[in-house]
């Protein structure tokens, strides 16, 4: 153990390195951009004690160094997810008996075996798991431009003997590129959207090829029709929705504790929506800039350049200012000014500073993240049934939100994604918000009985998120309890009944990691749509996929592991076919409870944790 490192710091940096590539936030900023965003993962579980002990070790489907083709799994192999529970395997398993999984090939001809099976009028139950498996995942082995060029060319081919597909005639070729071309628009409609004219092309393009191809193939006029309204689509979105984006600039958790934006349904993020953000300078003064999400590094620090040549603080204009992310444990990143949308990638209580080089080693965190009053809590006036509604109902906002292909895009390509996993993020961020507010709330009681009365509340929260299916809440909080700055204060723990002892124990056990989190994972077979899964280990399951399954030999496509990839993210679709709905009567103090709910004051940092515990029941008690 490194010199002056604490058990506990051991721990959470053997679970860091469990879930998490190397290169996690806490170094400056090196290594890729897909390790340091996959370093968020590791603050939202850092309670998760072991990764998959029964799992085996990594399979290596091949290795670079091998020159023959890889040989892939048979159809008859397991090819699960292990994110799916036992019962879900099984309704998978029965749906993909017919299936068979396309050979290794190349990207583009993986494209083309997709079209032959739509143009071959086999749209059954294997053509349509093929084309969603297709959709969901080609941005990983095929880049978005490059697919609509495939399909851009195979609509214009004559498609003579030999060439492309032999034996379908052009009518059918064309109609299955359009087959092809109208579920990518749908799939990724939103998305499609927020790129404006880069993605309107596509459509453009498309709709002119085919618009000269009526008079030979007039069968094709109810598809013209369509894509000439999907070009409309992509070109002028909603007026409603460009108005509602208009109205306001959009916080985040942690910036400006507005009451009146906290209130308003969840909408999910994108790029182009501008937000306020305090950025910091080593003094602690601060400049409020107003940004796109997606916004570079570069163009923030020129609106902080720009915001300081008018302060009467800074007499001198600094010349090479570096963006700075600074945790409320002290840990610094320095970013680059080529990263984008840095601001969902922050912790809880993590700020950005702006400072010159030789400054970075001087900045330290803000005095409120590092010192802390004692106080009752609000908890103790709000009923357990009003706050575990808002719990859940904010989830199924902020889960609602999130785009299927965010949770590839999170996994596969981290910053260097065309579309970026915003919305996932923040789930992510709500995650560790949560565990942080349990700890917060009980160490920062100072008397014993009200201490007592919080973790029974705490518990019964819980206990009603996981009736409500909300396992995204629940296990946060069960996580938050079980923070070894909590859970080591013995008289507390001993004045609970026995009857909440018994039940968290319950709880305990869900989380427990051990077989694979078989435990959680039985609980998610027993229960139907809606319901909100525990998202960090979504991805933990995916990032396992990745990293234990190789993606490409050569330029061979291992289209199995799409395949499993797609699986997983279906199980999404599922857990949000059905919408959710309370069916609670709002108390008269429901928008005070609701506030409260949507802006967690949380203390984030272990130690300051640590300190607050042993000052409420000291090691010799």
């Amino acid at each position: 153990m490194p010199a002056g490192m604490k058990p506990l710091e051991k721990f959470l940096k053997k679970q860091t390195n469990a879930l998490t590539r190397a290169g996690g936030f806490g170094e400056k900023a090196t290594g890729t951009g897909a390790s340091r965003r996959r370093a968020s993962l590791s603050r939202v579980v850092p309670f998760f004690r072991e990764t998959s002990p029964e799992s085996g070790p990594a399979r290596e489907v091949f290795s670079p160094e091998t020159e023959e083709a890889p040989c892939w799994p048979s159809a008859t192999a397991d090819i699960r997810s292990p994110s799916l529970s036992s019962d879900e395997q099984s309704s998978e398993a029965s749906l993909d008996t017919n299936w068979t999984p396309l050979p290794a090939d190349t990207a583009e001809n993986l494209a083309l075996a997709l079209l032959d099976s739509v143009a071959g009028k086999r749209y059954g139950t294997c053509t349509e798991i093929l084309l969603d498996d297709f959709m969901l995942t080609h941005p990983i082995f095929l880049a978005p431009d490059k697919f609509q060029q495939v399909l851009l060319q195979q609509f214009s081919s004559e498609g003579k003997q030999g060439e492309g597909w032999p034996g379908w005639d052009g009518a059918e070729r064309k109609l299955a590129v359009l087959t092809v071309a109208f579920r990518y628009l749908d799939t990724y409609r939103d998305l499609l959207q927020e790129e404006g004219d880069r993605s309107n092309t596509f459509p453009k393009e498309l709709y002119l090829c085919a618009v000269q191809e009526l008079s030979r193939f007039p069968e094709l006029v109810e598809d013209v029709l369509k894509l000439q309204r999907w070009t409309e689509i992509l070109h002028s979105p909603a007026e409603e929705d460009k108005e509602s984006r208009k109205k306001q600039v959009r916080p985040l958790f942690r910036h400006f504790r507005r009451i009146d934006a906290c209130l308003q349904p969840r909408e999910a993020f994108r790029g182009s929506d501008e937000i306020f953000c305090r950025v910091y300078t080593p003094d602690h003064s601060y400049v409020t800039i107003r940004s796109r999400l997606s916004c570079r590094v570069g163009e923030i620090l020129a609106l902080v350049k720009e915001k300081l040549q008018y302060s009467e603080d800074q007499p001198t204009q600094p010349a090479n200012l570096i963006l700075v992310a600074v945790t409320s444990s002290g840990e610094k990143a320095v970013f680059r000014p080529s990263d984008e949308a840095v601001f969902t990638t922050l912790g809880v209580n993590t700020h950005l500073f702006a400072c010159e080089p030789a400054e970075l080693e001087s900045l330290i965190p803000l005095p409120e993240e590092i010192h802390w009053s004692p106080g009752d809590s609000k908890l103790h006036d709000m009923s357990a049934e009003e706050v575990a509604n808002q719990l859940v109902v904010f989830d199924w906002e902020l889960f609602s939100c999130v785009h299927e292909v965010e949770f590839v895009c999170y996994v596969f390509h981290g910053e260097q994604a065309r579309w970026r996993p915003l919305n996932l993020e923040l789930i992510l961020q709500r995650c560790s918000e949560v565990q942080h507010w349990v700890a917060t709330e009980i160490l920062q009681c100072q008397s014993l009985p009200k201490r007592i009365q919080l973790l029974r509340k705490f518990i019964k929260i819980a206990a009603l998120c996981k009736q409500q299916q909300d396992l995204l809440s629940f296990l946060a909080l069960v996580l938050g309890l079980d923070n070894p700055a909590v859970s080591r204060l013995r008289l507390t723990w001993e004045g609970l009944p026995g009857k909440f002892r018994k039940q968290f124990q319950q709880f305990e056990s869900i989380a427990d990691p051990s077989r694979n989190h078989k435990s959680y994972r039985d609980l998610l077979a027993s229960l139907r749509a809606p319901l909100i899964p525990f998202t960090p280990l979504l991805l933990k399951d995916l990032t396992f996929l990745h990293e234990s399954c190789k993606t490409f030999h050569g330029e061979l496509v291992n289209f199995e592991k799409m395949h499993k990839v797609a699986e997983m993210v279906r199980s999404i679709r599922r857990y949000r076919s059905t919408q959710l709905v309370m069916e609670a009567e709002p108390s008269p103090s429901h928008l005070q409870t609701k506030a409260y709910v949507r802006q967690l004051q949380v203390i984030d940092n272990q130690n300051l944790l640590f300190e607050m515990s042993s000052k409420l029941e000291p090691k010799d008690m």
